[in-house]
């Protein structure tokens, strides 16, 4: 056999070598071995959440309640100003609503930190490094509120803005140079360092509830002023 031959054969002829072939990255997820994947952790923080606790399903409620109640309130009093006409006077309207968002935020909360004492802790948060970065956290989350709070003054915190009550100038200072919605992240912030302080699964998936209903009703207010 020629030479020629030899090589043709050679290059026509499978690779030997026992490199296991790579995945194909335009498959995307469906190269993965889900089998072989270590879910301890995961299995571990599950076990920690009963979720038909009755007292977690207090704080959900009163998560989702309390976003979804300010937004109808105030949208309704921006068509109709029967809160206004009400109370005689669009200011004590909107510092009436602005208490009763209180009360519920003090009661949410309140139900929050019921559902985290009810639930068991998790030993690997219960680390110096975990229960430090908590309370960062709600000094972060703390400056962000209070700021905002100061920025805005009660009524523009309190959605004076549905109630014709405007401020002479848009607010672009600290905290809002940061995020749009400081009030919000700050909140969600103070939560999460507190769930990390109490070393409480539940408390991140509470936390977690609060960041997705802020988020979702922010989108629905970027797209309300869009029509």
């Amino acid at each position: 056999m020629s030479d020629s031959n030899a090589d043709a054969e050679r290059n026509d002829s499978p690779a030997t070598d026992n490199h296991p072939a790579l995945l194909d990255c335009c498959g995307g997820l469906n190269n993965v071995d889900y089998s072989k994947m270590d879910l301890t952790l995961l299995e571990a923080f599950l076990k920690h959440i009963h979720v038909y606790d009755s007292r977690l399903c207090i704080a959900v409620i009163a998560i989702l309640f309390n976003p979804l109640f300010w937004n109808v309130v105030a949208r309704w009093e921006h068509r109709t100003r029967r809160l206004s006409g009400l109370f005689g006077s669009p200011y004590l309207a909107c510092c009436c609503l602005g208490f009763v968002i209180i009360l519920l935020n003090i009661y949410r909360s309140h139900s929050m930190t019921v559902a985290m004492k009810a639930q068991a802790r998790w030993e690997v948060m219960e680390r110096t490094e975990v229960f430090y970065a908590g309370i960062g956290l709600m000094v972060f989350g703390t400056l962000l509120v209070v700021s905002s709070f100061l920025a805005l003054g009660f009524t523009g915190t309190f959605l004076g803005d549905y109630f014709g009550i405007l401020m002479d100038e848009k607010v672009t200072g600290f905290p809002f140079n940061i995020t749009e919605n400081p009030m919000y992240w700050g909140s969600t912030a103070n939560y999460l360092g507190l769930a990390l302080i109490g070393a409480s699964p539940v408390g991140l998936v509470l936390t977690a509830i609060v960041a997705l209903a802020y988020k979702v009703m922010c989108k629905y207010t970027d797209l309300i002023h869009q029509l």
